[in-house]
């Protein structure tokens, strides 16, 4: 994590992201910016939290722990979505890790500076809902699909909701992490193995090396069946 001190950005983020329709007064409040590279966590399980993030650049992964040293996937989020709602309206402890898929920038305010003058703010409660029940939302789409897809389906999400991470051509799946992906999935290395072998002999996919490149996206969406993990 670095601190990114750069106050033409943020007034660049201000407008785009239309900032002042939830905090009208952001340009005189306690706000900072935070930069994270790609696969670096960002908040850990059970780590305590000071400030609502919100991603204005890159994308980011959330899973859970399941008690047995493995994670699952919960969820995929891009600008601009909330991190820590949950946490500051029930000031409890960070519930899900949170990982950088790719670099990533954050808006932090403060949750000290929002107790004390946000809480009448109808503009960011409104907000503050909508994110919450999306995740609500796509907590519950993630909760079906690792407990009813098969792993072919869950592959195909997996692999549609990264897909923007990536240029056009194709996704990277780096060999040493396939391990990790079978775990976030709920599965097997040999059955993630065998799942993407039998999707290469379908034309849907390629695999070179480090390499996963999509062939068929209408069969990807069509095996996936309009889940995603996002």
């Amino acid at each position: 994590m670095k601190n990114y001190n750069n106050p033409l950005y943020l007034q660049k983020i201000i407008r785009l992201y239309h900032f002042e329709e939830i905090f009208p007064t952001i340009r005189k409040m306690p706000v900072q910016l935070f930069s994270y590279e790609a696969d670096e966590i960002i908040l850990a399980e059970g780590q305590p939290m000071d400030a609502l993030l919100y991603l204005v650049e890159g994308k980011i992964k959330a899973t859970a722990s399941v008690g047995n040293g493995k994670s699952l996937l919960l969820r995929f989020n891009q600008p601009l979505s909330i991190v820590g709602d949950i946490e500051w309206v029930r000031r409890i402890d960070v519930q899900s890790q949170i990982t950088a898929v790719t670099d990533c920038i954050f808006l932090a305010v403060p949750f000290e500076h929002l107790y004390q003058h946000e809480m009448k703010n109808a503009l960011f409660l409104q907000d503050l809902l909508q994110q919450v029940t999306y995740k609500l939302q796509t907590n519950t789409t993630a909760s079906r699909v690792n407990l009813l897809a098969s792993v072919d389906q869950r592959f195909a999400s997996y692999l549609l909701s990264v897909k923007s991470t990536e240029n056009r051509f194709g996704v990277e799946m780096h060999t040493e992490n396939s391990s990790e992906i079978a775990d976030l999935l709920g599965t097997t290395q040999r059955h993630l193995n065998r799942v993407i072998k039998k999707l290469m002999e379908q034309g849907i996919i390629e695999k070179q090396q480090r390499k996963i490149r999509i062939l068929d996206e209408g069969a990807l969406e069509q095996l996936a069946q309009g889940m995603r993990y996002e």
